[in-house]
Formats: structure tokens, sequence, C-alpha cells
């Protein structure tokens, strides 16, 4: 089985239909750091396949260049990841090279079992479209979703999955969801939309998304039953096994053996090289108030509200919204609150539950809070990296997904046997 990956960003979801034996043929991503990140986990892959996983660890440990590390990737596999916008200019572009290597796999240009992938999902955020004047109506990324239906209509595949944040819901009064569903519709396919939460996928972290699938008018499938997980672990097994960084600090050392979460998970195994365990410098202003955060989580489960922050440690003069602008991801519940993009701008929305270290979240604990496996790097500087893990799904989520849509595809090949 195989897929296009649309929007890819850093492949989270391309993450979970790989772990499920799904084949990739292409991923768009328009963002040059995220399809450098695609590209670095193509060379993962491709070198794990072919049991050279050490020279993929030598990458990690730095003993090894972006460029030779790319350089062990079949032109074909290389050729996959294509750093480029969808748009009207350049669509047939993108159709020549998915078609090329379209043959090269299959030997058909057109056997294409599942489109996956979301638009950007700004345009459709509440927060996006308060800050607008205009709610974004104007926004040409409101109409990206007509060029993932040209994909459609190209490929046919008999399944898609289309990813977005719940706020495409209502976006327009409700009039551009419907506008999305009557194209989808009219281009062959049954539909069917749900909120699903990463809570309920072993990711601890209260992340909902909109997931719409869609099939072949001519199949009889349902949309799949997902089944909740039990809330067994907690936010600190996500942590307790990273070691304590000072603000601005780097250090790539595991301090403890995986966590039964972390190896259940596959986040970390035994043999992971761990990066990207570093934080953003804070100035001792923000220490203060990260202290006081903390210490209210900790001590009673209570967020700290912006009135309460000393006036001589206030740097905003708005006292009467946005006054969670401090917020503790506490260690001892179920799930974190929502990582978004916003992670990339300023760390405090997201401040690690530690008081002796009065930090943002590093890279790779927002990236673990995401599901992403340790053995998984992202490229770019801090700021473009966090913003690939904001805008990410979770791979976890990703691969049950991914899960549901195989045994889909088998249940329709198994029927199609029968018949002769």
């Amino acid at each position: 089985m195989n897929f296009i990956d649309l929007f890819a960003g850093a492949g989270g979801l391309s993450e979970g239909f790989i772990r499920q034996g799904f084949e990739p043929i292409a991923h768009v991503e328009m963002n040059k750091y995220a399809a450098l990140t695609l590209k670095t986990r193509a060379a993962y892959y491709h070198l794990k396949k072919n049991e050279q996983g050490q020279i993929y660890n030598n990458y990690l440990r730095g003993e090894l260049s972006q460029l030779q590390l790319y350089d062990t990737l079949p032109e074909e596999e290389a050729a996959a990841v294509m750093n480029s916008e969808i748009s009207d200019e350049s669509i047939e572009q993108i159709f020549s090279i998915i078609d090329a290597n379209l043959i090269r796999k299959t030997g058909q240009k057109d056997k294409v079992d599942v489109i996956i992938g979301g638009p950007p999902c700004q345009a459709y955020s509440l927060v996006g479209r308060a800050r607008d004047p205009y709610g974004k109506e104007h926004d040409p990324r409101n109409y990206l979703y007509k060029q993932y239906v040209k994909f459609l209509e190209r490929y046919d595949p008999d399944i898609f999955v289309f990813e977005n944040v719940p706020g495409i819901l209502n976006a327009a009064k409700g009039t551009l969801f419907k506008d999305v569903q009557e194209i989808m519709r009219k281009s062959g396919y049954e539909i069917k939309a749900e909120t699903l939460n990463a809570v309920n996928f072993n990711v601890l972290q209260n992340r909902q998304r909109v997931i719409l699938i869609g099939w072949k008018d001519n199949l009889d499938y349902e949309y799949p039953v997902f089944k909740k997980l039990p809330q067994k672990y907690f936010v600190n097994d996500v942590l307790s096994d990273l070691p304590s960084l000072e603000p601005g600090e780097e250090n790539n050392i595991y301090l403890t053996k995986p966590t039964q979460y972390l190896r259940e998970s596959k986040i970390r195994d035994e043999h992971d090289v761990l990066t990207q365990h570093l934080t953003r410098v804070h100035n001792e202003r923000d220490r203060k108030i990260y202290a006081m955060a903390i210490e209210l989580w900790n001590e009673s489960q209570k967020r700290l509200v912006y009135t309460d922050v000393p006036e001589e440690l206030r740097t905003h003069k708005n006292l009467s919204s946005f006054l969670d602008r401090y917020k503790v991801v506490g260690k001892d519940v179920h799930f974190s609150h929502t990582v978004v993009a916003h992670i990339a701008k300023d760390g405090h929305y997201y401040i690690h539950p530690d008081l002796s270290q009065r930090r943002s979240l590093s890279v790779r604990e927002a990236a673990r809070l995401q599901s992403f496996p340790d053995d998984f790097y992202f490229e770019g500087p801090r700021t473009a990296v966090l913003t690939q893990i904001g805008n990410a799904v979770p791979p976890l989520m990703a691969q049950e997904i991914a899960r549901h849509v195989s045994l889909m595809l088998k249940h329709e090949e198994q029927k199609q046997l029968s018949l002769f």
C-alpha cells in the first residue's frame, strides 16, 4: 500500500502511515526546514531498511554531515520529498514528479492507495480569526483544500485522510467546511468527519483534531470506530529520564533508563541517541514569574493569572484578556495542554514543572509530548523546529488512523479476491 502526503509539515501523519507498512510515494511541503526534516526521516527509514542504522546514529552524534547523510538516499527517494508550494503554477510539475515516482515503484502512474494531509491550519484557527478584522474570510489559505481535491481527481485513491484544526468546522459561519465536503463528494467520495482527541491514542496531550476520511463512493466502507485507550500514565513519564537544563543550555545525555510509557509508545529505547534537548534563554524577570507559576501549580494545581503577577514584573498593559499567558506543563496529570506553533515565539505557555530549572520546555520535551520518537530529528534553527513540532499530527494518533485505513483497504482486497 502506498500514499501521497500533501502539506506534509514535519511528517507526523506520514510517520504513522509508514509504521503501518505504507510506502510513501511523495511528500509535498512548502517550508524548507520541514522539507529537510522529511528528507532526514526518509534517510532514517532507508538506512534502517538496509540494516545501516549506525550511519544515521553517526549523523545524530554530529559525526556525519547532512550532505553525507543525504548521499545515502537513492535518487528517487530523495526526489520524493518536494519542497514546493501547492498552487496553480506548481501543480503540474508536482504531478510529473509523482507520476515518475509511481512508475518507478508500481509500474503505473495512477496507482495511489491513499492521500493524506491537511492544508495549513492557521487560517482556520480561532485565535487567528480573532486577530483578523475579517475573521480571515479573505485568507487564501482557506481555499487550499481545492488544491488537495485536484490530487484526488488526478490519482483517484480508494481512501483519503484530511486533517485539520476544529476551527475549520465553524470558519465562515460553517459554510467553508460545507464547501469542503461538497467538492469532495462531487469528486466521487463518501466522507465523514469527526473531532478526535490525541489523549485517546496514548498521547499525553489534550489535542483535538478534525479527521475527515473519504472513500470512493462505490466502496462499502464506514468511518472507523477508534477505541479510546485508558489514561494510565502521567506527563512526568515523558520528562523524568531527561537531564535538568539551565535556560539556553543543551544536554544530550539520558539521566535514567526509559520509563514504561516511553518504551510502550516507542518514543525511546535503549539504543537511541538523544538530540535536541535544548532550551531557549530566559531573562531573570520571566524566571521569577515562572517560579511563581510552578509553585502555584505544584502546591495546588492552580494556574497563575497575569493580574496576580507583581506590577514590577509585568510587561503587558492588557489586564483583561490572555491572563493565562504563563502556564505550567503539570507533571502530575495524565496529559498536558495543547502544544501549538506559538511555542516557537516564547515559552511562557509551556513552563517545565521543575522549580529548580525555571525554564520552558526543551525542543525534545515538546516533541515527546507530541509522541515523536527520540530518533526523529528536526532540521532547522530552534524557532523553525518548534513551529514544526507545534503544527504536527502526533505520530501515535496517526499510527492508529493508518491502522484502520489499512484494515479498510485489506477488507476490500479480500472481498475482490473472493469474487474470483
